[in-house]
């Protein structure tokens, strides 16, 4: 009997949250089934958000999996909302999607900057310039139930309510909910939507996690040449890239996170964590990969 994969294209999207319409941060990489490598979509373009958005409603390659370098919700189940005190506290994921959506009808950009400022989210949030609202607590902030299986992993998660630092995708992940409020309901969102075996389907991912699993030594997820990044893409049974020398850590990032989808994807575990039960798939989401 043959047997038909269930996805025949694999994307990684590295995201960005930072204010303005073109992100150089923003890349995107797509790969088929097989070894060839991944390639960068429009490689000479500086896409803006709302274009990502474009591209994956209207020019995704049949039966493409998407892996989204972003946070796709917030903690919720430590506190037992994700506002704590704040009476419009959404009640799971896509709720909160559309408040964040809603709040931020006036940025332009698919940007979030009305919701970081807003008087009660930012109660929440850790900020520039030393602005911590008086409900980010002492340390390292809320975790998701996915950011604990990843530091389980032994990678270094950061909370998505924090906006401050390189690590952060705070922003990001406020952007990101944005898109997905657009997304939802037309492309399916993993674990959000369960798989209905066949289309297009998005998913968080963790481009860390990606790296670690390549064989990229903790410390160096970054790879900025592509000796690195082909060494990488080889211990994911990928060709190598054509170009050589420098590239840029957005770009290497896209690239290696489509490769290790390939992979991935054909692993039942990594569908089925321990943790996620459809209440934390409807609240909190999951970062796939994470055990």
């Amino acid at each position: 009997m043959i047997v038909t994969p269930r996805f025949r294209h694999f994307a990684g999207v590295d995201w960005s949250g930072a204010v303005g319409e073109r992100q150089k941060g923003i890349r995107v990489a797509l790969c088929a089934i097989g070894h060839a490598a991944p390639v960068l979509v429009r490689p000479d373009h500086v896409w803006s958000r709302a274009e990502v958005l474009a591209w994956i409603m209207h020019d995704l390659p049949p039966d493409t999996l998407v892996g989204l370098d972003l946070g796709t919700a917030l903690p919720f189940f430590d506190r037992g909302a994700y506002f704590p005190e704040w009476t419009q506290s959404p009640a799971d994921a896509r709720a909160l999607w559309a408040l964040v959506d809603r709040i931020c009808a006036d940025d332009p950009h698919l940007s979030a900057t009305s919701f970081v400022d807003h008087p009660d989210a930012s109660r929440h949030f850790r900020r520039h310039g030393g602005r911590a609202g008086d409900l980010f607590p002492p340390g390292r902030g809320r975790w998701r139930l996915a950011e604990h299986a990843q530091a389980a992993l032994g990678l270094n998660p950061v909370s998505n309510l924090n906006l401050v630092g390189a690590a952060q995708v705070g922003k990001s992940s406020l952007t990101g909910m944005r898109m997905l409020h657009r997304l939802s309901g037309t492309v399916s969102i993993w674990p959000f939507d369960h798989d209905p075996g066949h289309g297009n389907l998005l998913l968080e991912i963790y481009t860390t996690l990606a790296a670690r699993e390549a064989g990229v030594p903790a410390g160096r997820s970054k790879l900025r040449d592509t000796a690195a990044l082909n060494e990488a893409l080889a211990a994911l049974g990928s060709a190598p890239v054509c170009e050589k020398g420098w590239i840029d850590d957005h770009s290497s990032d896209a690239l290696l996170s489509a490769a290790w989808l390939r992979v991935a994807a054909l692993r039942s575990e990594l569908w089925h964590p321990p943790a996620l039960t459809p209440e934390v798939a409807r609240i909190e989401g999951w970062t796939f990969g994470a055990p």
